[in-house]
């Protein structure tokens, strides 16, 4: 039964009522609304009624709880994105605990550290990832609940997905509710002076993002195609997003350009989010007569391409951008069909933003600065991050999130992303952390020191380059290097291209001049590993 407890709100009118942002009161109030309402299709062509959602919700909570998940614990999830990633992100949340995604492609190092950093003692994992954790440090993991078979022999009390669950008579109510500041998860994002940093997100949070003050053109009659994975804050943020709508999501569980415009006829999406190079992939494919035959309103294009227009033209969609990240909540956003291509849109309302030096002092109009952001609502972006104070206080310093990226303004309020003040590279739509690639790419016998950059790709955003230097004597195979490096790393993290160098250039307090490396980019001695023949996938679960 829905949560007595619930029904008194508070006093602050900026911060949205628990029942309109936590998870748990979205559930149960929309089931009782909109019972026989469709909330999520399926590529099989299953669905689900939102009777039939929290009816699910509710029994794996039940049985979560029976295994001692509590209010505040932290649950971490690894698998693919499905019917079973839904239901754990919604039921993890049911109970008031932390739901903490882990990239599909971890291994290694990059695993041991989300592990340790989550403080999670129980994992909820595709079987086909378990042997992974064989030969690591598993932190406090003392639990595994499987999806499919597991063939990794591991000392680990385990337990199969599908008999996790319970009455909703066994579920024990809510000491005292839920409120919008509670963390509802934990998103790891890419590090780049250290490693990937835990992002702690509030319901509050996750409903600024893409909530009605933000996304104000998606309503309850949209139906928005889910093509990004559960750890992503895209494919988390939109199904819940869409439940705080009242909408629907269809949930494409690996993006195919071949099959895209069958799938969104079919499950007869309205809105699609195009990412990287998605919308790229599309306007190469030949054009058909019926291209404009397609039931969707709109498409938010990140970033905006020069081709926006003949998108818009060739499949009749209105055409958004924003600029967003993970830690703040859709600052920027366009108006539809954005004459000015390559801005990111305006700054929308309830958001200040301002563009500053290296000493938080505003630039002039026109001018190249940081991005700091922060918000009139409390809550309304990230928390921090977690256990990591010190980057705590170097992005939140001066009352403002610093985003670490840096853009431009003209004199008609458009904002324009010019680069990134970090070393973060953006590799199809995935962050990647340089820092973490160097640190494996070091881990060779054969490599002193290593710097990793982004070097543009020909359809968009960044491809990976390693500039290395060699062990005094050393010779390396760049065969057997991209080999070691695929071992240990996820596979959009593996450089495209190696460079070897006798040493790295350097200042003057031996810190690596990454900008003269990117500024010489591809030169005739770059090996290319895709040329090489080595093109490297995700696996699929």
């Amino acid at each position: 039964m829905p949560d007595v407890n619930a029904e008194a709100g508070h006093s602050d009118p900026r911060v949205p009522d628990r029942r309109i942002c936590v998870t748990r009161y979205l559930i149960d109030d929309s089931a009782a609304a909109q019972p026989d309402e469709t909330f999520a299709v399926f590529e099989d062509g299953g669905s689900w009624t939102y009777a039939e959602l929290r009816a699910l919700v509710v029994a794996k909570a039940a049985g979560l709880q029976k295994l001692g998940v509590e209010r505040g614990d932290h649950v971490a999830a690894w698998m693919p994105d499905g019917r079973d990633a839904l239901i754990a992100f919604f039921a993890v949340n049911y109970l008031g605990a932390v739901f903490v995604p882990f990239n599909t492609a971890y291994r290694g190092a990059i695993l041991e550290h989300v592990l340790a950093n989550s403080d999670a003692a129980l994992l909820i994992a595709h079987g086909g990832l378990i042997d992974r954790l064989v030969g690591i440090d598993t932190a406090a993991i003392s639990r595994i609940i499987s999806i499919g078979e597991v063939s990794a022999d591991l000392a680990f009390e385990m337990f199969d997905f599908a008999d996790v669950s319970g009455a909703e008579s066994d579920l024990r109510p809510l000491d005292t509710p839920l409120e919008p500041w509670d963390n509802q998860a934990i998103i790891y994002t890419s590090g780049t002076t250290g490693p990937s940093k835990g992002v702690l997100s509030s319901y509050c949070h996750l409903y600024t993002n893409c909530g009605p003050d933000s996304w104000h053109f998606v309503n309850g009659g949209d139906r928005f195609l889910v093509n990004m994975p559960i750890f992503h804050i895209g494919g988390l943020g939109l199904p819940y997003i869409m439940l705080a709508h009242g909408g629907s999501i269809a949930l494409m569980e690996n993006f195919s350009t071949a099959t895209f415009w069958n799938f969104v006829r079919r499950t007869e999406c309205t809105s699609i989010f195009l990412l990287g190079v998605m919308a790229t992939f599309l306007m190469k494919q030949p054009p058909h007569e019926d291209d404009q035959d397609n039931p969707v309103r709109l498409a938010f294009m990140v970033p905006l391409t020069s081709g926006a227009d003949s998108f818009r033209d060739r499949f009749d969609i209105d055409v958004y951008t924003i600029f967003n990240m993970t830690e703040v909540s859709s600052p920027i956003v366009s108006e539809a069909n954005p004459a000015k291509i390559g801005t990111c849109g305006k700054v929308r309302p309830g958001v200040d933003v301002r563009l500053v030096d290296q000493n938080d002092c505003e630039v002039p109009l026109g001018a190249i600065g940081e991005m700091i952001v922060r918000t009139d609502r409390p809550w309304g972006m990230n928390s921090g991050y977690y256990k990591n104070p010190e980057a705590t206080a170097e992005a939140w310093h001066n009352g403002w999130f610093h985003t670490g990226d840096a853009f431009r303004r003209d004199e008609d309020g458009f904002f324009y992303f010019v680069d990134r003040v970090k070393d973060a590279i953006r590799r199809r739509g995935e962050n990647i952390s340089s820092f973490e690639v160097e640190s494996q790419v070091i881990a060779h016998a054969a490599v002193r020191e290593a710097a990793v950059i982004g070097v543009p790709s020909e359809y968009s955003e960044d491809e990976v380059m390693a500039v290395i230097a060699l062990v005094e004597g050393a010779t390396i195979d760049m065969t057997e290097l991209s080999s070691f490096m695929a071992d240990k790393l996820p596979y959009f993290m593996v450089p495209r291209y190696v460079r070897v160098l006798e040493d790295l250039p350097k200042t003057p307090t031996n810190k690596v001049q990454k900008a003269q490396l990117r500024s010489q980019g591809i030169t005739a001695d770059t090996w290319d590993r895709e040329v090489s023949g080595i093109k490297l996938k995700r696996e699929r679960l």
